[in-house]
């Protein structure tokens, strides 16, 4: 009996103890569920590429673990959502500090995590990675510590805070070159480069006047427009080049001059994060009057010369590269042996040296296929494909061909455009590979001029005329949104959907610059980059394509700076879901109208304004303190 009453008693202390443990365990649980379903700072904990962040983002959703698979694909389904239409988002984490200069598709991190076999000698790291949904940031990036409302342009051209773009290291590596001067709270930029340590605008002068243009003007009279810098350091060529009405694409990697593209952002200056690797950068055939490099380190004789094919593939006929090394005029044995070589190779591509002089060579490509149907037979590098389209850029490879001209552009022996200023309005010649007329065009023109100018009256309250300087349309069509804006002091990165008609040749060919791209993925640039987003039908596309709407917020903020606005226009579904998201953005709104002010044809159209807010975190304001 005593043995029975014993063996009652040690069931009872265990089940005792059970539940005495099971009770901890649940407080435990919500304790630390409220801990992180409370924080509004990314935690060291919260690891790159974790679950974690999705199925937080998803809890704020009013989510949970078991739907959280399913929460992109709701997330695009606007006004559907059973028992969602009323659900407001209150907060995102921020991600750690360290990530504050975060560029998703471009970040060694992922390259590391995911052990990606790359070629360096290709340049493979350099080149777009993208993360997979479910290793995407569901979080803010968040500004650097005691970060300021950047200097307006055209100040900024000459100086930006050093606490906004906190790396000195190419002021003091280029310390002889004139890149760059820490100043106090700021760095300046003298104007100086590689090539041109006395100036960027001594530089230019001299290769208009190598060309024997009138009044040693680069422009040659509103025929030299649009301009590819490629390995362009701080983009000061670019910079130097927007007084004579000359705009640039400044080109560089996120790679041992981190920051470069950044500054050049900063500054106020176009510019694009990128690399001539393997595959074709993104921009049209025949874009650009004028290629350049200075310095750019580029070995143009690898791979049969597929670099230097894909810079003649985005020339226009008689278009020019501008190429200052020192195989231009060295004379010692392995420099000589590179200009001999690439003197051949060019020669065999058709172009002619246009001038050389110093440090400084030019070549010219021809104006007409003549000089290709000329060449003997088994002449390398070969005539691209007849069925390859150089026009296809968007994770097409590199081809070492010579990209021919079409037929038009044969018979008027180049590309038949107007000068600069009248080109931004007239009939670009490629209208009729899409089937436009020119009716169609100018009716373009004129509708986005109405819209733009409605744009602007809403926007009155808030900006001034030196508020915004980087502008990007996020998806645009022929370009007419970028073209009512001559007469602002901005410029535009005119962003094409890598899926639809490729209309980004219409874009450059009236003078305007930008990039194909899928708003599925991140874009090729820093945060904080943009003061004006431009989101017309954005969203819609996103819901059909059944990416994320949510992610796509995300980046928006990634790349919008502090106090920058954002104008969508699109169905009120979208508006609706849009403004369930504003406070956990940091957003405000600041205009909501509908498309009867513009008595246009997209009668179902809302136009939404919001601006984003200035915030830190509590760490960046200790850090700053």
């Amino acid at each position: 009996m005593m043995r029975g009453r014993s063996d009652l008693s040690q069931k009872k202390r265990i089940i005792t103890s059970l539940c005495v443990l099971g009770i901890f365990l649940g407080f435990l649980y919500v304790y630390h569920g409220s801990i992180f379903g409370s924080q509004s700072h990314g935690a060291s904990a919260l690891e790159y590429g974790s679950r974690s962040w999705r199925k937080l983002g998803s809890s704020y959703l009013g989510g949970d673990e078991d739907n959280d698979s399913k929460q992109d694909e709701s997330s695009t389904k606007y006004g559907q959502e059973d028992g969602e239409e009323n659900v407001i988002v209150k907060s995102f984490p921020v991600c750690d500090d360290r990530h504050s200069e975060l560029i998703p598709c471009l970040d060694r991190n992922l390259i590391y995590q995911m052990r990606l076999k790359l070629d360096l000698s290709l340049m493979e790291h350099y080149e777009r990675h993208c993360p997979a949904p479910e290793r995407r940031y569901n979080c803010l990036i968040p500004p650097p510590p005691g970060y300021k409302v950047p200097i307006k342009w055209p100040q900024s051209r000459d100086e930006v805070w050093k606490v906004n773009i906190p790396h000195t290291h190419l002021a003091q590596e280029k310390s002889d070159q004139n890149w760059m001067v820490v100043k106090g709270e700021k760095i300046l930029f003298p104007g100086g480069g590689t090539h041109f340590h006395k100036g960027a605008d001594k530089y230019i002068a001299s290769i208009a006047n190598m060309l024997n243009f009138s009044k040693n003007n680069l422009n040659n009279e509103g025929r030299l427009r649009t301009v590819f810098d490629v390995g362009c350091g701080v983009a000061s060529f670019g910079a130097y080049l927007l007084s004579s009405d000359i705009i640039a694409m400044s080109l560089a990697p996120n790679d041992v001059h981190q920051n470069q593209i950044q500054f050049a952002l900063e500054r106020g200056i176009p510019a694009y994060l990128g690399v001539l690797g393997t595959k074709r950068l993104p921009y049209p055939s025949r874009s650009f009057e004028l290629a350049h490099c200075s310095r750019c380190r580029i070995d143009w004789l690898q791979r049969d010369g597929i670099l230097l094919l894909e810079l003649d593939r985005l020339l226009r006929p008689g278009g020019y590269f501008a190429y200052s090394s020192p195989e231009a005029y060295a004379q010692d044995e392995e420099d000589l042996k590179i200009w001999r070589e690439m003197s051949a190779l060019v020669e065999r591509m058709c172009w002619r040296i246009a001038a050389k002089k110093n440090q400084t060579v030019v070549w010219q490509k021809p104006l007409t296929n003549d000089c290709y149907m000329e060449r003997e037979p088994g002449t390398q590098p070969p005539l691209c494909r007849s069925d390859d389209d150089p026009d296809a850029v968007w994770g097409v490879p590199m081809e070492a061909c010579i990209s021919t001209y079409s037929d038009h552009d044969h018979r008027e022996k180049g590309s038949g455009l107007a000068p600069w200023p009248a080109r931004l309005t007239a009939p670009p010649p490629r209208l009729a590979d899409f089937g436009y007329s020119n009716e169609m065009f100018e009716k373009d023109t004129e509708l986005w001029r109405h819209r733009v100018e409605n744009y602007w009256n809403l926007l009155s309250p808030k900006i001034e005329s030196n508020t915004l300087r980087n502008v990007m349309d996020m998806k645009s069509n022929m370009g007419s949104f970028a073209a009512a804006l001559k007469d602002k002091d901005v410029w535009v990165m005119n962003v094409v959907p890598e899926d639809g008609p490729n209309t980004l040749k219409l874009i450059y060919d009236r003078g305007l610059i930008g990039s194909v791209h899928s708003w599925c993925e991140a874009y090729s640039t820093y945060p904080r980059t943009y003061d004006l987003l431009h989101a017309w039908t954005l969203f819609s596309d996103i819901e059909k394509k059944e990416c994320s709407a949510e992610d796509l917020l995300l980046e928006m903020d990634r790349i919008l700076r502090p106090t920058g606005f954002i104008i969508i226009r699109d169905k009120q579904s979208v508006v609706d879901f849009v403004k369930k998201y504003l406070t956990a953005l940091h957003w405000e709104a600041v205009a909501v109208a509908d498309s009867s002010i513009d008595s246009d044809q997209d009668g179902d159209d809302v136009v939404f304004i919001i601006q984003k807010k200035i915030w830190l975190t509590s760490e960046s304001l200790r850090d700053s303190g």
